[in-house]
């Protein structure tokens, strides 16, 4: 046995991507703790930074640079990520909720969620108005209102300073623009209550610089999408109600059985909930019962070592440390423009070179998040065969084409199989999957397997399932029955227990929505994971639409942009962007059922994977001896993958589908053309269909819901693509 893997033995879960977790997970990759199986889970892609925020809002950063790409920092940490919400947990079975998937368990769990200032008690706040925290929403619906051009009338519902430093960012930004506004800041109470007098006298003389006005003692009673109706029964034109108003915890922490203080979680000097030594709370959405503070990221920064030190402590049996923090804190407050207010100790100074320090200091914070460099594999000692260095010298097999051998290869591999002889095996070796005369009824069977491209088994398994039936609906059958095959890395029976639940829930949700059930399958412990099924399928009353059928003529019609290996390859090597990653897996999560249906009458169709577009329209091309013309800007192409193959990045079988069409193909040079050979998972379908219908065949797909498009067309002539 050469070797062997180390297996995981408990389950760490960091449910939300807070500051204090992105910093943990950045410790991580640079000391992770072999046995523990890391997971992150958190609704989007990315988290945003709160510290520049109201400079994003002023103009002064774009909105990328508020961003902590949780997808590079789940890979460099060696975590798997779960996009989506966790809404609740259970203590007893130690498992975390999750809609639309099953239950995450945990051995140790800590939570840094953030806080809300949504007021969902506020009649018409959730319709019309819009909190400032979550920020990344806040962000969004901003630059939405921005691009606007009517006059602004801006309420800011909160007089606190999170409130006035929002406002003046506002101000900021609406006057950059030119644009028509007026801004209010409505505060139950008094204004800027609770901070020193000296910082209050500035702050209140940038409110006047921006001519902002302030309602004291003033309460909302409802909001529209036009006004903010006052409880006096005073009516405020609004076209942009912010929420500033406190912190709020969110809802689903006061039930899951733990203690808190006004909704937050109570947590311990060791950061741990008061009555569950298995959970930890940090940032905004944890009370420091021993040291109670105010919610500041500069205590979530702090907390960040201890910890990391104290799940680590708690993983292998050693001693954790105390959080202690500071009594009072530097306070960096914007100003709108470039400049800024620093308190402490009830001193306040402001002018543009306070701005600049932050600046400085929210930059630094940020750049934590941006040198993240992968792993290089372990260097190999001793005596080794000649050719084991060059091999490990290699870049790693990138995620799904990894699974897949090189067309020439392939090709040579199975030259020696004689030739399908039983009369009731319908077509060849060279269609997407098999067609069988069963009693008269003609049925499909394929198989598929991928290696882990994503460490989540829920999202493997959808991407997995959905690859597998693609060579179905590319014969435009229906999926009938499926067979799992699955490999899990190796691990302690509760963890092999929960993944497995976690792969066969999703895989058999997919299923079921295609028609179809799971089986039976077959599983085993290896050194990583890996997901396969075989898919048998039913032809209603039409043949099955084979690669052969093509004619002179056909418009070409592809139903999903390509750029999955690439983007995979990408993620791997931590030089794609999160949310272009996030967009990938989405789009490779789409069914083709409907997109079958829909081509039922094309005369030839393929599915496109690991040999790219190019080199599965070539097969189109051979079996049905038909030259192809392809649009290169037609092609849709997912977002980041033209970056990203511009930059150098490409796909393990990349080259080897090159080099196999170099003598078929004529195609110009650049990152776009290098796509038709990207190998694809979960691609599209690829079709052949004639020419009088295929604008209606086009509509359908895009009123489906499918990134379908127009590609090119077929033509008589020796076999060979040539794309313009």
């Amino acid at each position: 046995m050469q070797g062997a893997t180390i297996p995981f033995t408990k389950d760490l879960v960091l449910i939300g991507g807070g500051h204090t977790h992105a910093l943990v997970l950045r410790k991580w990759g640079m000391r992770p703790l072999p046995g523990v199986r890391l997971t992150l889970i958190n609704p989007a892609p990315t988290a945003p930074y709160s510290g520049m925020l109201p400079g994003h809002i002023a103009g002064h950063y774009p909105r990328d640079a508020l961003n902590i790409d949780l997808v590079r920092l789940a890979r460099f940490a060696g975590a798997r990520l779960i996009l989506g919400a966790a809404t609740g947990l259970d203590r007893h079975t130690q498992q975390i909720r999750v809609p639309g998937r099953a239950p995450i368990r945990y051995d140790i769990a800590s939570i840094d969620i953030g806080i809300t200032s949504s007021m969902p008690n506020l009649p018409g706040f959730t319709e019309h108005g819009i909190a400032a925290k979550p920020l990344d929403l806040f962000a969004d619906r901003w630059n939405q209102f921005r691009a606007q051009t009517t006059p602004a009338d801006v309420t800011v519902i909160g007089g606190g300073v999170a409130g006035v430093e929002l406002a003046m960012a506002v101000a900021h930004q609406l006057s950059s623009d030119n644009r028509t506004a007026r801004i209010r800041i409505l505060e139950a109470g008094r204004c800027l209550e609770g901070i020193s007098g000296a910082a209050r006298a500035k702050l209140l003389q940038g409110l006047e610089h921006y001519r902002i006005s302030v309602i004291e003692g003033a309460r909302a009673a409802q909001i529209t999408a036009s006004e903010v109706i006052l409880e006096d029964g005073q009516r405020l034109a609004s076209n942009f109600t912010l929420g500033a108003a406190g912190a709020r915890p969110y809802p689903w922490l006061s039930d899951l059985g733990l203690e808190t203080h006004d909704g937050f979680l109570r947590v311990d000097p060791y950061l741990r909930s008061i009555n569950n030594d298995t959970i930890y709370a940090v940032g905004d959405c944890a009370h420091l019962d021993h040291a109670p503070r105010p919610k500041a990221g500069v205590f979530a920064v702090r907390q960040a070592p201890i910890l990391f030190g104290n799940l680590r402590a708690d993983l292998t049996g050693s001693r954790r440390k105390a959080f202690h923090p500071q009594r009072d804190y530097l306070k960096l407050i914007s100003l709108g423009g470039r400049s800024a207010l620093a308190e402490k100790f009830g001193f306040a100074v402001a002018g543009p070179a306070l701005w600049r320090w932050k600046n400085r200091i929210d930059q630094q914070f940020m750049d934590r998040f941006e040198d993240l460099k992968p792993m290089q594999p372990p260097l190999v000692k001793g005596e080794v065969a000649t050719g084991v260095r060059a091999a490990m010298a290699e870049k790693p097999l990138c995620g799904g084409c990894g699974a897949k051998m090189a067309p020439r290869s392939l090709a040579v591999g199975l030259a020696g199989l004689q030739p399908v002889l039983r009369p009731d095996i319908l077509t060849g070796r060279g269609d997407d999957a098999a067609v069988l005369s069963i009693g008269g009824t003609a049925q499909i069977i394929t198989v598929d397997q991928l290696r882990a491209m994503t460490d989540d088994p829920t999202l493997l398994a959808q991407i997995a399932v959905i690859h597998a039936m693609g060579d179905v609906w590319a014969m435009g059958a229906l999926p009938q029955a499926v067979l799992a095959n699955i490999v899990l890395p190796k691990m302690a029976p509760a963890q092999q227990e929960a993944s497995l639940t976690e792969i066969m829930t999703a895989a058999q949700i997919v299923v079921q929505q295609a028609g179809a059930e799971i089986v039976g399958g077959h599983t085993s412990l290896g050194d990583e994971m890996s997901i396969g099924f075989t898919v048998t399928g039913l032809l209603a009353d039409k043949a099955a639409i084979t690669l052969d059928g093509g004619k002179a003529g056909d418009v070409l019609i592809v139903t999903k942009p390509i750029g999955t290996g690439v983007i995979l390859a990408g993620e791997m090597a931590l030089q794609a962007r999160g949310d272009d990653v996030a967009a990938c897996w989405d789009r490779m999560i789409q069914p083709q059922a409907q997109a079958s249906a829909i081509l039922r009458c094309a005369h030839a169709m393929t599915d496109v994977t690991g040999f790219g577009l190019a080199g599965h329209l070539m097969a189109i091309c051979e079996a049905s001896s038909l030259a192809a013309t392809l649009d290169l800007a037609a092609i849709p192409v997912l977002a980041g993958a033209e970056a990203l193959a511009a930059s150098g990045t490409k796909a393990t079988l990349y080259a080897a589908n090159r080099d196999h069409l170099a003598d078929q193909i004529t195609t110009p040079d650049g990152p776009r053309a290098d796509l038709l050979f990207d190998p694809q998972t979960c691609g599209g379908l690829l079709a052949a269909v004639a020419p009088d219908q295929a604008d209606g065949i086009l509509q359908e797909l895009l009123n489906a819901g499918y990134v379908a498009a127009r590609i090119g067309y077929l033509s008589a002539g020796p076999v060979r693509l040539q794309v313009h």
